[in-house]
C-alpha cells in the first residue's frame, strides 16, 4: 500500500508564493512520474505539472513560467513552487505518483488534496 501526504497549501494574496510538498511512503519499489493536479469548484481536475524520475517536466500553459516542479528521488518527494499566484489558481491541489510496489504491482496513487486560495 502506498500513501501520499501533501502539505503547504493555504491562503495567499495575488502575486504571492506558496510551496507544496508531497511525500510518498509505503510499499514502494520505484516511482516513475510524479505530478500535481488541481480541481477548482465546478471544474474538472486538470494537470498542473509533472516530472519523470529522470527530471523531464511538463507544465500546463496556464502555469508555465510561474510554477516549478521538482523532486527528491531519495526522499520520494515532489514539490511545486508556485510564484506570481493569481485568483484563478485557487483550487484543491492533488499529488499523483506512478508507483511500482515491492510486489511489482503498478499503483496510480493520489494524495488527499490541499487547498490553495489566492485572494486579497
Amino acid at each position: 500500500q502506498v500513501q501520499l501526504v501533501e502539505s503547504g497549501g493555504g491562503l495567499v494574496q495575488p502575486g504571492g508564493s506558496l510551496r507544496l510538498s508531497c511525500a510518498a511512503s509505503g510499499s514502494i519499489f520505484s516511482i516513475n512520474a510524479m505530478g500535481w493536479y488541481r480541481q477548482a469548484p465546478g471544474k474538472e481536475r486538470e494537470l498542473v505539472a509533472s516530472i519523470t524520475d529522470g527530471g523531464n517536466t511538463v507544465y500546463a500553459d496556464s502555469v508555465r513560467g510561474r510554477f516549478t516542479i521538482s523532486r527528491d528521488n531519495a526522499k520520494n518527494t515532489v514539490y511545486l513552487q508556485m510564484n506570481s499566484l493569481k485568483p484563478e489558481d485557487t483550487a484543491v491541489y492533488y499529488c499523483n505518483a506512478d508507483v511500482v510496489t515491492v510486489t511489482r504491482v503498478w499503483d496510480d496513487s493520489w494524495g488527499q488534496g490541499t487547498q490553495v486560495t489566492v485572494s486579497s
